[in-house]
């Protein structure tokens, strides 16, 4: 009997699909603007940003009353371009090689 489970690729729920949001028509990068980091319908706000201030323990109300422009669909935009970013991900280790 072996004292754990090996791990098992997690099906992503049906849930999830349903309900992300299509960030490809709110997320821009422009090259000349902000060093060519996705910014949100070409404003000047980074994903970055969002994500930062999230991070920080603002609240979505607390963004959209310091950024007027921003909806909530377009800080739900800025989590769903992280969440498919994390998907797609590679990880390297090794004694010499950076997280990608």
């Amino acid at each position: 009997m072996p004292l754990f489970d090996p791990p098992r690729a997690m099906p992503e729920p049906t849930s999830m699909k349903a309900n992300s949001i299509d960030y490809h028509r709110i997320i821009t990068i422009e090259p000349g603007k902000r060093g060519g980091r996705p910014c949100i319908r070409g404003l000047r706000i980074t994903v970055g940003d969002v994500l930062g201030w999230i991070a920080a323990g603002m609240s979505w109300a607390e963004i959209k009353d310091d950024f007027p422009d921003l909806t909530d669909g377009d800080i739900q935009a800025c989590l769903a371009y992280a969440a498919d970013r994390e998907r797609h991900s590679v990880i390297v280790t090794g004694p010499y090689a950076a997280a990608v």
